[in-house]
């Protein structure tokens, strides 16, 4: 019994780890159809800024809720207004521009930061469930994965906002002729996706670290997750979240990590080519 419920628990924290690297990526690429590589790099980037912040005598929860977000939010608004603007609707180009980026700002954080591993101590300690000791910040971690989520939906669903952003994505034409601004909503859609993937650096480094090279790791599961989702950001991110971190902790359990990311990777093969729009958009179609 004890060990079925540390399996519950280790998938809950997987879960609510992939949510957060994912749903930056969702933001710019479910909505905006911007392929972006240096997500990655987004993550690494907040993980960096928390991790300095905390040094420099900030309160480690501001530095990884507040200003790690923050500060690649405005690295955000930059690399909008000075690439990615003058290439939407082109997805090519998109990738092409963010992989140059990726590159740039992986040879910059190893310039400044160094090829070495930095990180945090985590802000809660751990509990037992019979003989085994489990980290509480994983479950920090989901809670908080299910609040950007709640919020997110939301915001989408709910709001003048959403609706506002929803519309422009959809038919931009369209949008602006009541008086929306279109380059406006796509600057702060692709600084709102850039500040969530700083976000979950900055709430990953205490159990990571922090590399400049880090976002490999990240970035090829960000896609595949968003990827089986389907068209909707927020309920499809969510869904494949949940379906591909439980078939990864249990794979992992049975056998060893790798095999547990092949079974990842496998499984959304699957499901892919099951439901080739992904989860959303064949099942739960309209959701934000």
């Amino acid at each position: 019994m004890d060990y079925f419920l540390v399996v519950l628990f280790q998938i809950a924290g997987t879960v609510g780890n992939l949510a957060l690297v994912s749903v930056g990526l969702a933001v710019i690429f479910g909505m905006m159809r911007v392929i972006n590589l240096a997500h990655g790099e987004f993550i690494m980037l907040g993980g960096f800024a928390a991790i300095f912040s905390v040094q420099a005598g900030i309160n480690i929860w501001i530095a990884m809720l507040v200003v790690a977000p923050l500060s690649v939010a405005l690295l955000g608004i930059v690399v909008e207004r000075l690439i990615m603007r003058r290439l939407y609707g082109r997805m090519v180009d998109t990738m092409l521009a963010s992989w140059g980026l990726s590159l740039l700002l992986i040879g910059l954080a190893t310039t400044f930061f160094g090829n070495r591993v930095v990180g945090l101590a985590a802000p809660v300690g751990s509990f037992r469930v019979g003989d085994y000791s489990l980290g509480a910040y994983d479950f920090v971690l989901t809670g908080i994965a299910l609040a950007v989520f709640a919020g997110g939906y939301a915001l989408l669903r709910f709001t003048p906002a959403g609706l506002i952003a929803r519309a422009t994505m959809q038919n931009r034409e369209m949008a602006s002729s009541p008086g929306i601004e279109p380059s406006r909503v796509y600057a702060v859609t692709f600084a709102v996706g850039a500040g969530l993937s700083g976000l979950a650096g900055g709430l990953l480094a205490p159990i990571s670290g922090v590399l400049p090279t880090m976002g490999v790791a990240y970035v090829a599961k960000a896609f595949i997750t968003v990827i089986t989702g389907g068209a909707s950001v927020i309920t499809g991110t969510a869904l494949s979240s949940a379906l591909l971190g439980g078939i990864n902790t249990v794979s992992t359990f049975l056998t060893t990590p790798v095999i547990g990311d092949v079974a990842l990777l496998l499984a959304a093969t699957i499901f892919l080519r099951i439901l080739p729009t992904g989860i959303t958009g064949r099942i739960l179609k309209g959701a934000p």
